[in-house]
């Protein structure tokens, strides 16, 4: 048997006992591990779902117009707004609200007492000018004037005549005249009341001839031209009337795919007005070439 010293004893002795200790917080820690659950892993960021309605939607909105109802409004070919050019009360309005008119007659009167009786003192300063004008005409002719004055005199009548004629221009702005045949679409003022110079007046329209304002896919610009004809049914009559393209819009807008197109009534309709609307329809024919 060997005998072992007590120093190296006692140093085996603690190496075991550490040796123990570290073989003990081993198997604590293995079971703290086998008891614990696992997490799952952090699962990346789902992208977002694209779905097949929206990609179709998307496919197909270029040509969404395609299966829309084409409306159409009626508007006037010619129409305007009448305004004031002169400050001053409105005596007389001859034409009432929705009334016809035609080409020259009067559609506002205003009160120009005013603007007469500067017009007559023109004239009368104008008379005077030319009578001394003429004396020193005569007097030149005796060598009595000379020819400063006289063309100081002669100056005078070309002033004055300019006055006159700048007044007879405000007196002939006091009557307002149709500038065509039509209608009386609204009145903005009332007789008795005072205008402004460049105030609205009256909207007018001439509702002989009717155009159509729509909007069709710019690829209907294969078969739609000036002349192509067509019908429009009217929401307000019930009817359906015959029209034909009469221009094409200079541009497409390249959003919407669409061009806007004017076609004209082909016919004398006296029920239509301007603003009514309704459905273009096309021949069937014609939208699938």
């Amino acid at each position: 048997m060997r005998t072992i010293k007590p120093g190296r004893k006692w140093q085996t002795l603690q190496a075991m006992a550490v040796l123990a200790a570290a073989g003990m917080a081993t198997a604590i820690s293995g079971t703290a591990l086998a008891t614990e659950p696992l997490r799952p892993a952090a699962a990346a960021p789902a992208k977002p779902a694209v779905s097949a309605t929206t990609t179709q939607n998307a496919q197909a909105a270029p040509g969404m117009l395609d299966k829309r109802e084409i409306r159409a409004q009626l508007a006037p070919v010619r129409y305007t707004t009448i305004a004031a050019e002169i400050g001053a009360v409105v005596a007389r309005l001859p034409v009432p609200e929705g009334g016809r008119f035609q080409r020259g007659q009067p559609l506002v009167q205003f009160d120009c007492a005013v603007q007469n009786a500067q017009l007559n003192k023109a004239r009368a300063i104008l008379n005077a000018a030319d009578k001394g004008w003429q004396a020193n005409k005569r007097l030149a002719e005796l060598n009595s004037v000379g020819k400063v004055e006289l063309d100081n005199s002669e100056a005078e009548v070309a002033k004055s005549r300019a006055d006159v004629a700048a007044q007879a221009a405000i007196v002939a702005k006091c009557a307002i005249a149709a500038p065509f045949s039509g209608r009386i679409a609204e009145q903005k003022i009332r007789e008795q009341q005072f205008a402004q110079p460049g105030q609205a007046l009256l909207e007018i329209l001439d509702d002989s001839s009717l155009e159509l304002e729509f909007i069709v896919p710019s690829r209907w610009l294969a078969w739609v031209k000036p002349g192509s004809t067509f019908q429009v049914r009217i929401d307000e009559t019930g009817k359906a009337y015959p029209a034909k393209v009469q221009r094409l819009g200079a541009r497409v807008d390249p959003v919407s795919q669409s061009v806007k197109v004017v076609g004209v009534i082909d016919g004398k309709f006296n029920e239509l007005m301007a603003g009514m609307s309704g459905a273009v329809m096309f021949r069937p024919e014609e939208q699938h070439q």
